[in-house]
């Protein structure tokens, strides 16, 4: 049987289903960027508020904004929105539910118009985001808008055929402005420290730029809330496919795989009404700072910890990272002496506990997270996740040698490609050539790969992290062995 909208009633007495009405709901968020994140977390909430008959003017709308995005766009349109979200316990339970929150799809590169006239509806108010770390379009260094894309450069003087998110969005503010309709909520939801304000400072940018009126506007009636979002959402295998047709005699294309663990924490702060989220979960708070720190800090750097180090040594996924008592014990060891120091205290959260859940979530055997999709767009994600950390920890005269270890395996990484049995390492990055190339200068000039200012900063001009990194560079060259010398960092 074919997952869609009209075989939902013989498919609810074999597995959970929507029980709203559908056909009924207006879409009052626009998502751009729907993938398996996107369908675990947010849709996810937004479902259970439907199910309790709170949000029928909540529904989502999902956007493309560029080809990549046709497979998602196909299969939701021929699935009615609908998909199977697979939760998978570390004690071997399934659970598993149809979730039916999405109940559009439009794409961009097929109908741009029909996209602007999404945003700029009447009905719609709240755009979210995930578009990924690289989709921000900014200066990793200095924080500056990129405005040398040829797609920006291309949306300057044409401003109604947009491109990016920012055309897009500010197409369809300046015509809900002319309309005399309020702004929408921009809301990201990307693991980006101060994501609201990342945001924020992008779009006004670009807006600026292209109609400085309009900025004005948007700079003093659109709101950008910083939130915090969590759970651990692998790359959905054909297994769970398999695994749905056999157990339920019914075909989703493209499931969903996620954790049971969930958390997510907004910035009470919207333009106009927001769903009642805190119904089911969301917290809503003044300042979301403490929360995305902790989450960046330990929860995403912790996963490029062991990202990185497990390609070089050959472990094809994250739990089996973690029953590697090395990898293990690196990992919590970089957490306590390095970030733990500089987090303080939060509220409402215990930091040990926070940690030991995480060593049980990272070790999750059934949610094989590759350590390829956790390495993927390092470049994006190392800067935001661990430099800072390790910039922090400078100041403070703080641990740094897990941070430097890392950077100096990160280079290794990018320059070998390889494992440590001679197997390819599959290198998912926008910058993988240019990483490529400042690496492969490492064994004349061991701070080579540092001369990237946009990923590094001025980090090449402190003299006791470069000491320490060159001294770790010469050794991962001189033997690619990366436990060894994790088991040298940890001092045994």
């Amino acid at each position: 049987m074919e997952l869609n909208q009209k075989n939902l009633d013989n498919l609810s007495n074999r597995i959970s289903c929507p029980e709203y009405d559908r056909k009924s709901l207006a879409t009052g968020i626009v998502h751009i960027g729907v993938g398996g994140f996107h369908r675990s977390h947010q849709a996810y909430y937004i479902h259970r508020l439907l199910q309790k008959n709170d949000a029928h003017n909540w529904a989502i709308c999902g956007v493309g904004l560029r080809e990549g995005d046709r497979n998602m766009y196909n299969v939701l349109i021929e699935q009615d929105g609908l998909y199977t979200l697979v939760t998978q316990h570390p004690n071997g339970n399934i659970e598993n539910e149809i979730i039916g929150s999405i109940t559009e799809f439009l794409l961009a590169v097929d109908d741009p118009q029909a996209v602007i006239d999404k945003l700029a509806s009447e009905t719609t108010e709240i755009i979210s985001l995930t578009i990924t770390e690289g989709g921000y379009n900014f200066n990793p260094s200095t924080g500056a808008f990129d405005f040398e894309n040829p797609e920006i450069q291309h949306e300057l003087r044409n401003p109604n055929e947009p491109k990016t998110v920012y055309g897009y969005l500010t197409v369809a503010l300046k015509k809900r402005r002319a309309n005399g309709l309020p702004p929408f909520t921009i809301m990201s939801c990307d693991n980006i420290q101060h994501n609201g304000n990342v945001a924020r400072k992008m779009v006004l940018a670009f807006a600026k730029k292209q109609d400085p009126q309009l900025a004005s506007w948007i700079e003093k009636e659109v709101s950008f809330p910083n939130s915090m979002v969590d759970r651990i959402t692998p790359v959905t295998a054909k297994e769970i496919m398999d695994y749905l047709k056999n157990e339920y005699d019914f075909q989703d294309k493209w499931p969903v795989v996620c954790e049971p663990f969930i958390q997510w924490v907004v910035e009470d702060n919207f333009s106009n009404v927001r769903p009642q989220l805190e119904n089911v979960g969301v917290q809503f708070v003044p300042d979301v700072t403490p929360y995305e720190k902790m989450k960046i800090r330990l929860l995403n750097a912790g996963h490029s910890v062991l990202g990185i180090t497990g390609a070089i040594y050959g472990h094809p996924t994250i739990d089996a990272c973690m029953r590697d008592e090395v990898f293990a014990k690196f990992m919590r060891v970089f957490m306590d002496k390095e970030v733990t120091p500089i987090l303080g205290s939060i509220e409402g959260i215990d930091i040990e506990e926070y940690k030991d859940n995480l060593a049980i979530r990272f070790g999750n055997p059934n949610i094989k997270d590759s350590v390829s999709r956790i390495c993927s767009e390092s470049s994006a994600k190392l800067p935001k996740f661990l430099v800072p950390t390790l910039m922090e920890n400078l100041e403070q005269d703080g641990s740094i040698k897990f941070a430097t270890f890392i950077l100096a395996a990160w280079c290794y990484y990018s320059d070998k490609r390889i494992d440590k049995d001679g197997r390819p390492i599959e290198i998912i990055d926008a910058m993988a050539e240019q990483l490529h190339e400042a690496a492969r200068e490492t064994t004349t000039d061991p701070l080579a790969f540092l001369e990237q200012e946009s990923l590094f900063g001025n980090l090449i001009n402190n003299e006791r992290f470069t000491e320490l990194y060159s001294e770790m560079i010469g050794k991962i060259y001189w033997d690619s062995n990366i436990k060894k010398y994790m088991r040298d960092v940890l001092g045994e």
